[in-house]
């Protein structure tokens, strides 16, 4: 079998597709303003001393540029109780949250209710990577449920079950 040497963005796109991924919403509350982004990219485990968890956003996002400004970054790994919120946050127009439930930590880290995973997390270093930045997070604080992850495999959704946790 031989390798299919298309690299265009497109073709990219559709390979890429078939990994499947969790979903992320990474949020923040500045100045008394929800700010978020959702991303696909979303790893664990890239440390453990320190812990580290990473993500790569586009160079051309119009929020990154603001959301990382925050002094902690809540990260909400969606489950699929959290069905429509990462086209909502990802949206580029209107209340990015309306109607979403959400939780501020003291430090301004900022949750989606109803997620598999929440970490509290500050900027660590950020890479520059091709038309990306791949930005390397510390982990200051997590609370983990019972929800199953919402996953993002062949350009679509879907749940994972999940077994009962110990």
């Amino acid at each position: 079998m031989s390798l299919n040497l298309e690299l265009d963005p497109l073709t990219l796109r559709k390979v890429f597709a078939q990994h499947p991924s969790g979903v992320a919403a990474l949020c923040a509350e500045l100045d008394g303003e929800k700010t978020g982004i959702v991303a696909s990219s979303f790893t664990v485990g890239v440390s453990l001393e320190p812990a580290l968890v990473m993500f790569a956003v586009q160079k051309s996002s119009n929020t990154w540029p603001k959301l990382r400004n925050a002094g902690r970054i809540g990260v909400s790994v969606l489950s699929e109780r959290n069905e429509g919120v990462c086209a909502q946050i990802a949206s580029k127009n209107g209340d990015r949250f309306r109607g979403i439930d959400t939780y501020s930590s003291e430090q301004g880290a900022l949750f989606i209710n109803e997620s598999t995973l929440w970490l509290e997390t500050s900027i660590y270093n950020e890479v520059e990577a091709g038309d990306h930045w791949v930005i390397l997070m510390e982990v200051h604080g997590h609370r983990i449920s019972k929800h199953s992850p919402q996953i993002f495999h062949d350009s679509r959704f879907h749940s994972l079950p999940v077994p009962e946790l110990v």
